[in-house]
């Protein structure tokens, strides 16, 4: 299975090759970064992040749905195929889930060669707490057939990428989507999902990178699969180059990051920080497996002190962690990293991909202590 590079309807950005310069962004790339936005770093305090402070990737616009007039279609290889208004769905039992949601461009912006995409640093992140129904239940009353391999979910964005006009479409195997964590969500943080989350309903997929968790969801499709849309295959992959297919990413790598201490630089964002014991803080995550340590460094990566790990706030969101640092007058670079219970560590310098997908660098933040 492969796609081939098409000429393109549309101007190319840069000298075409979809990587950009080291020490400069594109105009197409700072208005994509001013269009969506991450969470500040500062909002690693908060267990639950607030609703504006979450990261936000809008593919392509924000449609504009009257509730009253939506409906859920789920069609397709079924026994009895459903129309569910967003009344159906509340009426259903529900569901309250805290989740650590993390975009898989989280850190693009940081290869080197940069690809040119949404210019992530390590802002594309939060943790809500979603409130929805069991997509299981909606299935297994709709009745899968055996013959379908595949269920597809349909969100009402549409534009253009990859010189393709497209639906924002993805699909999960039947396996995978008859999860009981899997939810159809219509509250974030408690209140009705505000309409650039994916009002009036959206997808929850726990564990996996945001991009699977459709938002502005209109119709779930049973198929036999496998779904070849360009969000499956030309998009969202562990690819070396242009004409390489790769694998498909998945599930969160495991990652932790600090709250940066002290004040910052209003340009560059150095930290500057008093002289004493210090105080640093912070969250880390793993997708469907545990964190099982993390560790942070003083002096560049070359030695690594143990941190002390607090409860997680949920089976599939973030803990938190802290460690107490002796800062003495001189400048410093401060790194974190994450250990999860299946033996996986954060890498200190990150692989290459094409598409900058999966990034869990080690965390660097460099500190002035006076």
């Amino acid at each position: 299975m492969t796609r081939q590079k098409e000429r393109s309807r549309f101007p190319e950005i840069g000298d075409g090759s979809g990587l950009g310069p080291p020490d400069a962004f594109y105009r197409e790339e700072v208005a994509l970064a001013l269009r969506n936005r991450g969470m500040p770093l500062e909002g690693l305090r908060y267990p639950t992040t607030p609703t504006g402070m979450h990261y936000l990737l809008v593919h392509f616009d924000i449609p504009y749905i009257e509730a009253g007039e939506w409906r859920l279609e789920v069609a397709g290889m079924l026994k009895k195929p459903v129309s569910l208004s967003l009344e159906d769905l509340r009426s259903r039992p529900a569901v309250r889930m805290p989740v650590t949601m993390e975009c898989a461009g989280n850190g693009r912006a940081l290869l080197e060669p940069r690809p040119v995409s949404q210019p992530w640093h390590l802002e594309a992140v939060g943790t809500a707490e979603w409130t929805g129904t069991p997509l299981r239940d909606v299935l297994l009353e709709a009745g899968v057939k055996e013959e379908a391999g595949e269920i597809l979910f349909t969100g009402l964005d549409r534009g253009v990428q990859g010189d393709e006009v497209q639906d924002y479409q993805r699909s999960l195997t039947v396996d995978e989507a008859m999860r009981e964590d899997v939810l159809l969500v219509y509250e974030m943080n408690g209140r009705p999902l505000e309409p650039q989350h994916g009002y009036p309903v959206r997808l929850l997929v726990p564990g996996w990178y945001g991009m699977t968790s459709v938002k502005w969801l209109a119709r779930i499709e049973a198929i036999r699969g496998p779904f070849e849309g360009y969000q499956m295959v030309g998009s969202y992959r562990y690819s070396q180059n242009a004409d390489d297919l790769g694998e498909p990413v998945t599930l969160q790598k495991v990652r932790s990051l600090m709250v940066p201490p002290g004040i910052p630089d209003f340009v560059t964002r150095v930290r500057l920080v008093e002289a004493g014991e210090v105080t640093l803080r912070g969250r880390a995550w793993a997708g469907r497996t545990e964190v099982a340590g993390v560790e942070v460094s003083a002096d560049g990566g070359d030695s690594w002190s143990k941190a002390s790990l607090e409860e997680p706030v949920g089976s599939v969101a973030w803990r938190g962690w802290r460690y107490v640092w002796p800062a003495r007058p001189g400048r410093y670079q401060l790194c974190v990293r994450a250990r999860d219970s299946e033996g996986n560590m954060q890498p200190f310098d990150q692989p290459w991909t094409y598409q900058g997908m999966g990034n869990n660098m080690v965390q660097r933040v460099d500190v002035i202590v006076e």
